[in-house]
């Protein structure tokens, strides 16, 4: 799953124009301002205005130290990027105090009323007020950050010499999509990954105090409580409805989780994966079995009735541009001009896989992607330096200036989530008529959906249109098999999008304790999950920090949020467009009016309350998963029979 970048920054660090909030704890504040000369309406609307000014003004210089410090990672751009985190971060929360002023004006415009709630939520990494907490917050961040990117795994190759993989070359080990690696191999690389995050243990225990001083002195309890304050309802209201609708979705996952482990114990014997209980993460295709699609060949229900391989289509394309790239070249080409053929055919199919999905968009009434974009865009991983390969989509100036940052493959889990930061792309471009404070989504989870809800069209018809497929069947099998392979990544996401910031909100409220980090942590993939550790885990380990939102501070529950709603707003866009069939055979692909209704819900930013935006796309003001239930009924009714007679479930330990 991918980060959806912040207003200002690439590090993903302060999401600036976070939207929909409850209301910290102002008595104090309150009380002080009565002392003084009540504030005026005139003077709230100037300090809106002041504001706005600033991240106008500012956006593109802090934006460019993020950009650097992600794409060139050295201690110099880690020196960068903690300056600009130092000031931003200085600035936005002396603003989140400064609108306190503001609580009891009389006369105040909506608009005015909106932006004030917006800013004193204060950006999600809240720094201390005392300057020397606050650089020292900033370098913190920044350090991490470089961690996570620089992460290798050095071992004696088949020569006897040293070879260091970075996490793409890891992460083919692990997802292991030939089933040609041994669960001992997969093991080794699961391990290797996970020790490097043991550096920055300490680092981040740091990190969340400073953040949690932060958020006292913005009024919340701690920053679990600020994070949560940003959906237009009561933190232990937004906690409520993230369970209600886990609860809606838990019965699928669970006869997911009943057929996997019923395959995998198949495949490797008692001994590797129990009979009953939980799975082994690592042997589920995802170094953080966060979407176990990799396992598909192993779990098809019925063999041979799709030809599903999109990734087979993408390496041909990539290789056809090799073998023209290499014919064109005249001479004979050296090792160098090899090397460099190989590359020119990586960033050319790069180009061509983004694309294909910029194409959809435009289908939809989108405008093409700005030149910018292609100039500016990082779209294969450099050999010559480190960067942090995690997929990430870019506003650099709250003015158009776009770009993603990816390290693209051939593969058809590239390809989506190619289309998944395009949305975000395109929500930017959206928006970028309002003012900064509400150039954001409607809440975070509106921004991760927007993306996956285009890859709900790319059904099997879909994709033999543009030749990533060719033998596509219609018929209940088919339909079977190409659920299941959605499943194995949209429903199998549901609790790992869940747990991320269910650990994180009891690290910051203190219910799991430095002590127990890793413990708390395996406690909650076990509850939510039903997964374990491939070997015995200790306190050494930082195994959350081998993920990248944890030390990148991306608040993780809007994935969750955005894996329900994108199904809610694909039924509305379905409906729109006139669409009469089953949910899951519905392709939006140039249809005007599904497209006009998508443009303007995106058009509308952090504007007004989340319900509200919703209400506009889909006649509801309530996140629900029932389109979710409709669009699998097939696979459900299939995994039921299929099950019978199995036990199902597991058994967790509890968590802190």
């Amino acid at each position: 799953m991918k980060a959806a970048l912040a207003i200002l920054g690439g590090l993903g660090l302060i999401v600036i124009a976070a939207c929909g909030l409850s209301e910290p704890d102002n008595k104090a504040s309150s009380a002080t301002t009565n002392a003084a000369a009540a504030p005026t309406a005139a003077d709230a609307d100037r300090f809106v205005a002041e504001v706005n000014a600033f991240r106008l003004d500012n956006a593109a210089r802090l934006a460019a130290a993020y950009w650097v410090a992600q794409t060139y990672i050295s201690e110099d751009a880690q020196l960068l990027a903690a300056q600009a985190t130092e000031e931003q971060l200085a600035y936005e929360s002396a603003k989140a105090e400064e609108a306190k002023r503001f609580n009891n004006t009389q006369g105040l415009s909506p608009q005015t009323t909106r932006a004030l709630t917006l800013i004193k939520l204060g950006p999600t990494m809240p720094a201390p007020s005392d300057p020397a907490q606050r650089e020292e917050l900033a370098k913190l961040a920044a350090k991490m950050e470089a961690n996570y990117g620089s992460g290798q795994w050095c071992r004696p190759n088949a020569d006897g010499q040293e070879e260091c993989l970075k996490l793409q070359a890891i992460e083919k080990i692990i997802d292991n999509v030939e089933f040609k690696n041994t669960p001992a191999d997969i093991e080794a690389a699961w391990n290797a990954w996970h020790l490097t995050s043991r550096p920055i243990r300490q680092d981040y225990q740091r990190f969340a105090e400073l953040m949690n001083q932060g958020a006292r002195e913005l009024g919340f309890k701690d920053t679990g409580e600020l994070w949560r304050g940003g959906y237009d309802m009561a933190p232990d209201a937004f906690d409520l409805e993230v369970e209600r609708l886990w609860g809606q979705v838990k019965p699928l996952y669970e006869l997911l989780h009943c057929t996997v482990r019923d395959k995998l114990n198949q495949k490797y014997g008692d001994d590797v994966v129990p009979e009953n209980g939980l799975i082994p993460a690592h042997l589920l295709g995802n170094m953080w079995a966060q979407q176990w699609s990799n396992l598909y060949a192993l779990v098809e229900p019925y063999p041979g009735q799709s030809d599903l391989d999109v990734s087979s289509a993408l390496r041909v394309q990539r290789d056809n541009e090799y073998t023209k790239l290499r014919a064109a070249f005249k001479g004979r080409p050296g090792p160098v001009d090899l090397a460099e053929l190989e590359r020119k055919a990586d960033a050319a199919q790069a180009q061509n896989m983004t694309r294909i999905a910029e194409d959809f968009y435009v289908s939809l009434g989108f405008p093409k992607l700005p030149d910018s974009f292609w100039k500016n865009s990082l779209l294969v991983q450099p050999r010559d330096r480190d960067v942090v390969c995690h997929a990430s989509a870019w506003d650099m100036n709250l003015k158009g200036d776009v770009r993603i940052k990816q390290c693209i493959e051939p593969t058809e889990e590239q390809l989506t989530t190619i289309h998944h930061e395009l949305g975000h792309i395109y929500y930017y471009l959206s928006y970028n008529s309002l003012p900064p404070i509400f150039q954001s989504g409607a809440h975070d989870g509106f921004h991760e959906a927007i993306g996956d809800t285009i890859t709900l069209s790319l059904t099997p018809d879909h994709l033999k249109k543009i030749g990533l497929v060719s033998n596509v069947q219609v018929n209940d099998k088919a339909t079977i098999n190409t659920q299941m392979k959605l499943a194995l990544d949209k429903i199998v996401f549901l609790p790992w999008g869940k747990l991320v910031d269910q650990w994180r909100w009891k690290v910051f409220s203190g219910a799991i304790t430095p002590e127990q980090y890793n413990a708390g942590w395996w406690a909650l993939r076990e509850q939510y999950q039903g997964v374990s550790p491939p070997n015995t885990r200790s306190e050494a380990d930082f195994d959350p920090g081998a993920k990248y939102h944890i030390p990148g501070n991306t608040p993780y529950t809007r994935y969750f949020l955005s894996f329900i709603l994108q199904f809610q707003f694909q039924k509305a866009l379905c409906d729109a467009s006139g669409f009469k069939g089953p949910l899951h055979e519905c392709d939006t692909y140039g249809n005007a009016e599904a497209g006009k209704r998508f443009i303007e819900m995106l058009r509308l930013g952090a504007s007004q309350p989340w319900p509200d935006t919703l209400e506009k796309l889909t006649g509801t003001r309530s996140m629900d998963a029932s389109a979710i239930t409709e669009y699998f009924a097939p696979l459900i009714a299939h995994l039921k029979q299929q099950n019978e007679g199995r036990s199902c479930g597991w058994s967790a330990a509890t968590a802190p």
